[in-house]
């Protein structure tokens, strides 16, 4: 799911990116990559006991992203 907000007047260009992978042992993770567009930014795993819960975690960050003008 890719996510981006932009407003030229305030120089505003950022990305928000999240994605869904299965860990080794059985566990799932919600990675997400963040910042201004065209620079690598930032990254972050949580990982999770079953997809579910990344699923329902990754669906409240983009419903907190949409608050804040993210589309």
């Amino acid at each position: 799911m890719h996510l981006t907000r932009t407003d030229p007047e305030t120089n505003l260009y950022r990305y928000y990116l999240l994605k869904i992978t299965k860990g080794l042992i059985g566990d799932w993770g919600l990675v997400r990559w963040w910042g201004r567009i065209g620079s690598s930014g930032r990254v972050r795993t949580d990982w999770f006991g079953s997809e579910r819960d990344a699923k329902d975690a990754r669906f409240a960050l983009h419903m907190n992203k949409a608050k804040w003008g993210y589309d």
